[in-house]
């Protein structure tokens, strides 16, 4: 890091005894404890080239539209409104398998995701974890508790290094109170999300398994799917229970009908993975419209 970090700043003027400086100061605010920003301990003029390089490292990296994934929260906000949001939260980094919401508790933040992907968990009465969702970055999460004040209805846990914002209700309520139009984008997304888990339900009671199996890759195509030559690879790391409750079947006919979608030349699975061979033939195993 520092071996970057010094050839930077001498591309940017600051001579090699500076950077030293820098070096042993900042080595020995961290073994004493003190850790103090390097920029409030040594007087800079503003227009000098460390201080912009610090203020630079600084800042979070801000994404245009066009980066956030379709659908999503921060999708759907205007570049000011996207800004204010983000600069409302504190923001954390944290690794795979860190729960950010727990399933009962009496909490009210709101967890806006900037990168990363997370499940969204409940447990069912019979001891099994259900699947019910899959969260990126640019996607808000505990907006329910926060707006109406009742315990989590769900767990959300990262599946690999996440970043993520949180944001308090009362934050959220006067963000809210400011941007207008941010209410509305609010009220579209948990529409979006209600007619997904609605049109979950009707697949459990109309379709078979297989037809089940196809309708849910095809949609993770859709949502986390990533182009590759004449396929697309699904990342999310999926284990075959969790796609057994998200598609609403027991994990023998999941193995089943994945089989049969292997035989078919259809998809790949490998550890925790799927790959679409020919997302058309899927499309029509799945009696998917064109325009769903």
């Amino acid at each position: 890091m520092w071996t970057n970090l010094t050839e930077l700043l001498l591309a940017l003027g600051l001579s090699p005894a500076a950077i030293l400086t820098l070096v042993v100061v900042e080595t020995l605010a961290v073994r004493s404890g003190a850790v103090r920003r390097v920029s409030t301990r040594i007087r800079f003029d503003t227009s000098h080239p460390l201080r912009r390089v610090l203020m630079l490292m600084r800042q979070p990296h801000v994404r245009s539209d066009g980066d956030w994934p379709y659908g999503t929260f921060l999708q759907r906000l205007d570049d000011p409104v996207r800004a204010a949001l983000l600069a409302s939260g504190v923001r954390r980094q944290v690794q795979a398998g860190q729960i950010l919401i727990h399933e009962g508790h009496r909490e009210a933040h709101l967890v806006l995701l900037e990168d990363g992907l997370t499940k969204v968990t409940a447990s069912l009465p019979d001891g099994r974890t259900a699947l019910l969702a899959l969260r990126v970055g640019g996607d808000l999460v505990g907006e329910m508790s926060a707006l109406n004040d009742r315990p989590r209805s769900a767990t959300v846990t990262t599946c690999g290094p996440t970043t993520y914002s949180v944001i308090q209700p009362e934050q959220f309520k006067t963000f809210l109170r400011d941007h207008p139009n941010a209410a509305l984008e609010l009220a579209a997304m948990v529409s979006d999300r209600l007619r997904w888990s609605n049109r979950r339900r009707i697949d459990f009671s109309s379709y078979p398994v297989k037809i089940r199996v196809a309708r849910v890759v095809a949609d993770l195509c859709r949502s986390h799917g990533r182009q590759e030559r004449d396929a697309v690879v699904i990342d999310v790391r999926l284990t075959q229970p969790e796609l057994a409750t998200i598609c609403g079947a027991a994990e023998t006919s999941i193995q089943k009908a994945l089989r049969e979608l292997r035989t078919e030349g259809l998809v790949e699975t490998d550890y925790r993975r799927i790959t679409v061979r020919d997302l058309a033939t899927l499309h029509r195993c799945g009696q998917i419209a064109d325009d769903a």
